[in-house]
């Protein structure tokens, strides 16, 4: 299993938000170190959910993904097929 600041930079590469928010995404990968350090329970309490707060901050600031869902691709193929039918 990963540690939580190996996961927490894979989900900040994923999102793509290292450059878009810098200050955030360190201050999540400092808050994941607290969470693998060796502090007691209430601080890695108070480390985990301001870890949390600081991920939906990132995913708010996420670019919107380029991938086609499966309604998307159905949305597309019934709008080319009402133009097929316009022109006929």
């Amino acid at each position: 299993m990963a540690t939580n600041v190996e996961a927490t930079a894979a989900e900040i590469e994923h999102l793509r938000v290292g450059d878009t928010a810098p200050g955030l995404a360190q201050l999540a990968l400092t808050l994941a170190a607290v969470m693998d350090g060796k502090d007691g329970a209430t601080a890695k309490a108070n480390a985990g959910r301001e870890l949390r707060a600081a991920l939906e901050g990132l995913r708010k600031v996420a670019p919107v993904a380029d991938q086609d869902d499966r309604v998307d691709q159905l949305s597309q193929k019934r709008e080319e097929r009402r133009v097929r039918a316009r022109r006929a």
